[in-house]
C-alpha cells in the first residue's frame, strides 16, 4: 500500500505554495498530486493557480516525491498541446510524473472554453471526446512524430523529440466508472482511480460506499478480460473525500479504512491536505501523523 497526498493549487507560491509541496515530501508521501481545472466548486470565488506551471515549480522544488495530476480532462486540453507540456515536464522533474485523466464532469468551469450560455458537453459526447483523446495522446507521448484526424482532436505531423524520460511513456492514471471508461483504464492505464461511487446518497454508510467500490473492481476486471489484460497489472488508487467514511478523523480511523480497501486490492490511497474551512478541512497534527505513521501501523 501507498500513501499519496493532493494539494489544490490555492496558494501563491511565495505564500505557502512551495511549503507545501516541500512538506509533502519531507513527510513521505509516495506522491502528491494536484487537480487540473480552471477552477473546482466551492473555490470557484478564491485564488486558483494552473495545474502544469505549479507541477512545474514543485518539480524543481523537490528531488523524490513523484508528481501528477489528479485529474487532467478534455474539457481544458488538447492532446497536441497537453503532450508537449508533459514532455518538458517529465524532463523537468528527471522522470517523476504521473498524468491522472478522466473525462471531466459538468461543472461551472466546462463551459469555460465553450462561450456564455452554452450547455455542457453531454456525458455521451464526454465519454467518445476522452475514447478519442487518451489514444492519441498515448501516441504522441510514444512517438516522434504524429498525424492522426478524429472526430473531435487532429494531429498534423506533431513533434514530439525526444518523447518522456519514462520509456515508453509517462504512466497513466485513468478515472472511470462507466464502461467505456474502463476499457481505456485496462488498454492504456498503468493506473486505475476511482472516488466512490457518486451515485449514492448522502445518507449511504462506510460499508455502502465500500461494497459499492467493490463492484468497480469487478468491473474493472472484467473490461481487462475484454482486452486480455491481467488485471492485477493495473494499480488501484483511491482518491479520498467523497465517500461516507471519514479517515482523516484519526490514525486508527485511517487504518481501518485503509486496510478495508487494501482488502479490495487497492494499492495507493490518497488524501487531500487540509484545507481550513473547506470540505477538506482536517486536523493538520493528525494529517501528518497519519502521513508518518499510518502506513506502519495499517502493515503492522
Amino acid at each position: 500500500m501507498r500513501l499519496s497526498t493532493v494539494i489544490l493549487p490555492i496558494r501563491r507560491w511565495s505564500d505557502g505554495g512551495r511549503a507545501e509541496w516541500e512538506c509533502a515530501e519531507d513527510l513521505g508521501f509516495h506522491t502528491a498530486y494536484t487537480y487540473d481545472h480552471l477552477s473546482w466548486r466551492t473555490f470557484r470565488d478564491g485564488p486558483w493557480f494552473g495545474a502544469v506551471p505549479t507541477l512545474t515549480a514543485a518539480a524543481a522544488a523537490t528531488s523524490r516525491i513523484r508528481l501528477g495530476t489528479l485529474v487532467t480532462s478534455p474539457n481544458f486540453r488538447h492532446p497536441v498541446t497537453l503532450a508537449k507540456e508533459l514532455i518538458t515536464l517529465d524532463d523537468i522533474s528527471g522522470g517523476r510524473i504521473t498524468l491522472g485523466i478522466g473525462a471531466g464532469g459538468s461543472g461551472f468551469d466546462a463551459t469555460t472554453l465553450l462561450g456564455s450560455g452554452q450547455e455542457p458537453w453531454s456525458p455521451r459526447e464526454r465519454a467518445a471526446r476522452f475514447g478519442e483523446f487518451v489514444p492519441l495522446l498515448d501516441q504522441l507521448l510514444s512517438e516522434g512524430e504524429v498525424t492522426a484526424e478524429g472526430a473531435y482532436y487532429a494531429a498534423g505531423a506533431a513533434q514530439n523529440i525526444p518523447g518522456c524520460v519514462q520509456r515508453p511513456r509517462l504512466p497513466f492514471a485513468v478515472a472511470a466508472t462507466g464502461p467505456r471508461g474502463l476499457r481505456l483504464a485496462a488498454r492504456y492505464g498503468q493506473a486505475w482511480v476511482t472516488t466512490g461511487d457518486p451515485k449514492l446518497a448522502e445518507d449511504a454508510t462506510a460499508a455502502d460506499s465500500l461494497a459499492a467500490i467493490g463492484r468497480q473492481v469487478e468491473r474493472l476486471g472484467e473490461a481487462c478480460a475484454e482486452t486480455g489484460r491481467d488485471v492485477g497489472e493495473l494499480e488501484k488508487i483511491l482518491l479520498t473525500g467523497f465517500t461516507p467514511d471519514r479517515p482523516l478523523d484519526s490514525v486508527g480511523a485511517f487504518v481501518d479504512f485503509a486496510g478495508a480497501h487494501a482488502e479490495l486490492g487497492f494499492d495507493e490511497i490518497v488524501l487531500h491536505a487540509p484545507i481550513p474551512d473547506s470540505v477538506f478541512a482536517a486536523d493538520p497534527a493528525v494529517f501528518e501523523k497519519i502521513a508518518t505513521e499510518g502506513l506502519a501501523q495499517l502493515n503492522g
